[in-house]
């Protein structure tokens, strides 16, 4: 039964969303403010957190933040009631995993917490990839670039993995979400283009300053060679 952290400041939501998660085999702890949340993941981190951008003591994105220091692989949902685009590409570029606006249904939450999960605890696989200075080894989860460790959530080092596995070949942006994000994307979903420009940033272009990971306009992405 996996662990879930629901962090919501509405009540009669957390109750609601609970005893459905309950229902489909999650064990649900609900927290309505961020302190409580800050000890709740202090005393155990669970498998996975649904975290709303809005909270009573602060900013749900503020959380997020230092929960992506404190459990770079936490697999993290994020909630708003606002479905605010800005909140959506703050949210993926400080590190969520999914964003979904409130309200959701229950049956889609359920969806996206099992999919990141999936993604969290990927088949271990011994061989380790590498192309030039960059290195990646899916059975440790550990990626370098020039033997410098990088901390990738649960989505980019997805989304590496399936580029490197493929490098010079184009992958289309409806199968890079398939195997990063477990799912679709949606009309005007952008989630995968900001998992992209995120993992961009952190592994940084090749030695001679052309990108690692190049775009395909309206097609998709491939890891340059």
């Amino acid at each position: 039964m996996s662990e879930l952290l629901l962090i919501d400041d509405d009540q009669e939501l957390c109750e609601l969303l609970s005893s459905w998660l309950s229902q489909e085999g999650f064990q649900v702890r609900a927290c309505h403010d961020g302190a409580s949340a800050r000890q709740a993941l202090a005393d155990e981190a669970p498998a996975a957190v649904v975290l709303d951008v809005m909270l009573p003591d602060g900013s749900g994105l503020e959380l997020l933040k230092q929960l992506r220091n404190d459990h770079p692989d936490l697999p993290v949902v994020m909630l708003s009631a606002r479905g605010e685009p800005l909140d959506r590409i703050l949210g993926l570029e400080l590190g969520a995993d999914d964003y979904l606006a409130k309200p959701c249904d229950p049956r889609e939450l359920t969806a996206r917490l099992r999919a990141v999960l999936r993604r969290s605890h990927p088949v271990a696989s011994s061989t380790q990839l590498e192309l030039g200075d960059l290195t990646f080894s899916p059975m440790r989860g550990v990626v370098s670039v020039d033997e410098k460790e990088l901390t990738l959530t649960v989505s980019e080092s997805r989304l590496l993995e399936a580029l490197m596995r493929q490098p010079g070949e184009p992958l289309d942006k409806q199968e890079l979400a398939q195997l990063a994000l477990g799912r679709k994307l949606t009309l005007y979903d952008r989630s995968l283009d900001m998992h992209v420009s995120n993992l961009r940033k952190k592994i940084g272009p090749h030695a001679d300053g052309r990108p690692r990971i190049v775009a395909l306009r309206s097609r998709g992405y491939y890891y340059a060679l």
